[in-house]
């Protein structure tokens, strides 16, 4: 068996100190990721359209929402409500001396009809802020869902290479026993185990907190341990530009909202517009005690107001300024919706591609890499840090390999709220 050197480099030295150091701090670390291993407690199993299907029953922010139909539906009513009776009486010490009234006001013009017909626009109005709330909260839990397969798939990753670092481990430290590497080597495999064992420990409190945040979405206990069946590397259907900015002009959240704006503005014009027609009050009665004339004697009356001064003027000039203000907002919106999709749509395709590159070259060409370097310091043609450094790539390739399809899944639900429309 050959001796370390008695002189080492700066640099050894540093490692050689972290090595020393972590060998303290975990001193059980390099056993707890042996072969042993506590047995997996089986996940609830998911898929992304029954998240869908969760989140549309038992989202609290959507039955939340929902809840404001009945009360703009409560408004219908209130708008159609009708003028109440009345009923007076008056005594005086002059003939008559009692008399009693009662009045029935009319409304004229179609006031009651216009009334409603604006309060079934505020409710329609209602009701596309209920679906905009819908299609954003299954935004949200498309994002969700996949960044919890996203965390999955690192800490199932993490956990690959805190297997390769004990298999390294184990190479150097048969390798250190047959005197073919100093000790030195066998101190840099436990630090590399201690590092991969730690991060294995963060990937897992990751997942552990993406779980929660879908669980919130689908209100579902926080602790809910998902079994995520729709896999991470689920390709979106594909899709036209053209199909989508078509669609989207017809079911974009914000010009369907706009237009609404229009037609509950539209309504409430028409509502002053007959407010400028006079109402009529209709009184019936009979006056008594009126000696030596009568003792009981029928009256009649009937008043009508007369919009002399006030017209309404006001209330039409808002309403006619308001409505070409969305007017102009629609036109301006349709042609930034029109732009927001084909962005959408090309950060889509941008992201299509990467991950296709990913597949086809990148992880196989770092793969290869990293089995030739392990061969090599297996056979002794290579040292340690080649080996590392073959590793810390292939790493890092596979994260962003799981990074981009990621991105995928979220151009994808970005493009599908731009348009409006449920796209798969």
């Amino acid at each position: 068996m050959e001796s370390c050197p008695t002189i080492l480099s700066s640099s050894r030295v540093r490692i050689l100190g972290i090595a020393i150091a972590l060998a303290f701090a975990f001193p059980c670390m390099a056993q707890s990721t042996g072969t042993s291993q506590s047995p997996v407690t089986p996940g609830r199993r998911l898929t992304l359209q029954e998240a869908f299907a969760m989140a549309e029953r038992q989202n609290l922010d959507l039955a939340a929402a929902r809840l404001r139909h009945s009360v703009s539906q409560a408004g219908i009513l209130i708008a159609g409500a009708r003028p109440n009776p009345t009923v007076s009486f008056s005594a005086a010490r002059d003939t008559p001396h009692e008399s009693l009234f009662f009045g029935l006001p009319i409304e004229l013009g179609g006031k009651r009809a216009r009334r409603m017909d604006e309060a079934r626009q505020e409710l329609s109005l209602t009701d596309v802020e209920i679906t905009a709330v819908a299609r954003s909260i299954r935004q949200q839990v498309r994002e969700a869902f996949f960044a919890a397969a996203l965390a999955v798939g690192l800490a199932e990753q993490q956990k690959q290479l805190v297997d390769l670092s004990q298999k390294l481990r184990d190479i150097a430290q048969g390798r250190f026993e047959a005197g073919d590497v100093p000790q030195l080597e066998v101190m840099q495999a436990d630090l590399e185990l201690a590092r991969a064992a730690a991060d294995l420990e963060v990937a897992r409190l990751e997942k552990r907190v993406s779980f929660t945040r879908l669980s919130a979405l689908l209100n579902e206990p926080s602790d809910t341990a998902w079994e995520l069946v729709t896999p991470l590397e689920t390709l979106p259907p594909g899709v036209a530009l053209q199909d989508m900015i078509a669609r989207a002009a017809d079911s974009s959240a914000e010009l369907q909202h706009l237009v609404q704006e229009a037609n509950v503005e539209r309504s409430r014009e028409r509502v002053f517009r007959a407010g400028r027609v006079p109402d009529i009050t209709l009184e019936a009665g009979a006056d008594f005690n009126a000696p030596p004339d009568f003792h009981t004697g029928a009256r009649g009356q009937i008043t009508l107001g007369l919009p002399i001064l006030y017209r309404n003027q006001g209330e039409l000039a808002q309403s006619s300024a308001t409505l070409k203000l969305i007017e102009g907002e629609i036109s301006a919106t349709r042609r930034a919706v029109a732009g927001d999709v084909e962005a959408a749509f090309n950060e889509l395709t941008a992201r299509l591609l990467q991950v296709d590159l990913y597949r086809r070259t990148v992880l196989p060409a770092g793969r290869k890499l990293e089995s030739l370097a392990e061969e090599s310091y297996r056979a002794g043609r290579a040292n340690m840090l080649a080996v590392l450094d073959a590793r810390r790539s292939v790493q890092q390739n596979e994260r962003a390999y799981l990074q981009s399809l990621f991105d995928l899944q979220k151009a994808f639900a970005d493009l599908e709220q731009k348009v409006g429309v449920i796209l798969d």
